[in-house]
C-alpha cells in the first residue's frame, strides 16, 4: 500500500511538471524563479523533458494497475531517477537548491528497487 502511495505521488508530481513544460512557453517558464535553468536550454529540449516526465508518470502507475507488462513500472522509475539525477546535477552546477530533484530521484529509486 505504501508503494502505491509513493507511485501515485510521483505520478502526480511528474505529470504536473511535465504538463507545465509542455503547455507553457520558454518565456513563461523562465518567469518562475525556480526555473532559471531554462535560459540555457533550447525550447525543444524543454518540451522533450516534459514528454519524458508525462510518459514516466504514466509508466509509474499504468502497467501495474492494469497488470500488463508490470516491469515497465520499474523501467519508468529507473528512467525518471536518471532524469532527476541530471536535474540535481544541473541545479548543483548552477548553485541552486537541488533538494527536490534529489528527493524525487530517491523516491523513484525506491520504486525501482521494490517493484
Amino acid at each position: 500500500m505504501i508503494m502505491w502511495a509513493i507511485q501515485i505521488l510521483l505520478a502526480v508530481v511528474f505529470g504536473a511538471a511535465g504538463t507545465m513544460k509542455l503547455v507553457r512557453s520558454k518565456a513563461q517558464l523562465a518567469a518562475n524563479p525556480h526555473m532559471g535553468w531554462v535560459h540555457s536550454v533550447p525550447e525543444a529540449q524543454i518540451k522533450l523533458l516534459g514528454v519524458a516526465e508525462v510518459l514516466g508518470a504514466i509508466g509509474l502507475v499504468a502497467p501495474m494497475a492494469i497488470g500488463i507488462a508490470p516491469i515497465l513500472t520499474r523501467v519508468a522509475a529507473v528512467c525518471l531517477a536518471t532524469l532527476m539525477g541530471g536535474a540535481a546535477a544541473t541545479h548543483m552546477n548552477r548553485r541552486e537548491p537541488a533538494a527536490v530533484a534529489t528527493a524525487l530521484a530517491a523516491l523513484t529509486i525506491v520504486v525501482a528497487t521494490f517493484r
